[in-house]
């Protein structure tokens, strides 16, 4: 729309109007699509489901979890597990992180929060 409105008001080149058109392909791809992501977190089984993977896990192997905030103010979550191996949860399927970090410390899990960190 507002592509349209440049066109019409300074008469913007059609090529320029294509061009800039195409970064917005991928996100109207999605909203076509619809991909449907789960998370899902009991006491015994923690698991999750994107478009693209799907995995699951006893909760009991996860030693704790970061909760990383980038700069675009969304959460990245990091789980460090028992046999030292990191896991990070698909932002896509990561449920809002006051409640996965309440359920978690609800299972007796470690969690960690990191603001605004430009390293890690």
């Amino acid at each position: 729309m507002t592509l349209l409105t440049l066109i019409v008001t300074i008469d913007l080149n059609l090529f320029i109007a294509a061009f800039l058109a195409l970064f917005t392909l991928p996100a109207l791809w999605e909203a076509w699509s619809n991909p449907i992501s789960t998370f899902e977190l009991t006491s015994e089984q923690m698991q999750w489901a994107t478009a693209r993977l799907s995995d699951s896990m006893p909760p009991a192997l996860i030693l704790r979890a970061r909760f990383d905030t980038r700069l675009d103010l969304s959460v990245r979550v990091t789980l460090f597990l028992k046999d030292n191996r990191k896991l990070r949860l698909p932002h896509a399927c990561t449920p809002p992180h006051e409640a996965l970090e309440e359920a978690l410390r609800g299972l007796g899990i470690k969690t960690e929060r990191h603001h605004f960190s430009l390293v890690g």
